[in-house]
């Protein structure tokens, strides 16, 4: 662990993240936004959703800084008295568990089915093909609406977890189309290397070659993409929750904050809506300037 490590920091990637003030500044912000919503639990000032402590006289306060503010609520509150702060660490939670879970899902079935596309070839590569081009022409939100809307469907009753689960097959099914494009060129240009031929010629199964030998050399450019979806997942999940399709109504995400705020921008309340707005900028900014500089930097011809 410590050899790897040493390696890690001794390798071009970390010289190239450190000479990148844009990355590490994105990667400051990214950090600070993943540890209040995944610590919220712990250093949120109140717990938004439990329905004991909401005061309704503190409803529609606005931040602390403005003459009728109050210092216990530092970003003001909704016209339910819930302190908008916290609501902000526990809806980024939802929002960033449902990204990363739904990009690991469409990466896992993408990866999988363009090495299987890029290795295997015929029929089954032009069928494959052909059904990206079918996903293709969808815009990602349609299809992210329609499955939704099936789900919800076919299990109006659904509890909280299912309905995440939902959510989450909506958000990935979409997403797998880039994955096995990219992994399907880097794999027809990696089967025909000596290191392919040579076990084939041994006696290696098919799938083991995958595995072992094709796949560690084509995961590059699907980290880089991984990086950049994982922005695009956060704001299909926002928007879905903003047209009220999303996360269930017990567990806001910051798309349902918008929602919830957005009634109230035009009498004044613009607090309930412009914070969890700036935040899902802030996150999706972060993670797009990441992967703008993974790319950069796992690119051998701007080394």
């Amino acid at each position: 662990m410590q050899a790897a490590l040493r390696r890690f920091f001794d390798g071009d990637l970390w010289h190239s993240f450190r000479a990148s003030p844009v990355a590490m500044a994105a990667a400051v912000i990214a950090l600070v936004c993943a540890a209040g919503a995944f610590l919220a639990p712990w250093f949120a000032p109140h717990d938004p959703f439990d329905l004991a402590t909401l005061e309704l006289a503190d409803a529609r306060l606005p931040p602390a800084w403005a003459d009728e503010g109050r210092a216990k609520y530092l970003l003001g509150t909704d016209d339910q008295g819930r302190d908008v702060l916290s609501a902000l660490m526990y809806g980024a939670r939802i929002s960033l568990v449902v990204g990363l879970a739904s990009v690991l899902l469409s990466m896992a079935l993408g990866v999988s089915l363009g090495l299987l596309a890029g290795f295997v070839g015929g029929r089954l590569d032009a069928l494959l093909m052909r059904i990206c081009d079918v996903m293709l022409s969808f815009p990602s939100i349609l299809v992210a609406l329609l499955i939704d809307g099936v789900g919800r469907a076919l299990f109006p009753n659904a509890h909280d977890t299912l309905a995440f689960a939902v959510l989450i097959l909506a958000i990935a099914l979409p997403g797998w189309v880039p994955y096995a494009r990219t992994v399907r060129g880097s794999t027809l240009v990696e089967r025909r290397k000596e290191y392919v031929q040579a076990a084939r010629l041994i006696g290696v199964p098919p799938l083991r070659i995958m595995r072992r030998h094709v796949l560690p050399n084509v995961l590059g450019p699907v980290l880089v993409l991984a990086t950049i979806q994982v922005a695009t997942a956060i704001l299909i999940e926002a928007t879905l929750s903003f047209l009220g399709v999303g996360v269930p109504p017990t567990q806001p995400s910051l798309g349902t904050l918008i929602r919830n705020g957005n009634d109230a921008l035009f009498s004044g309340e613009w607090w309930v809506t412009i914070f969890p707005g700036a935040v899902l900028v802030l996150i999706a900014l972060s993670v797009n300037l990441l992967g703008d500089w993974l790319r950069d930097a796992l690119n051998p011809r701007l080394r």
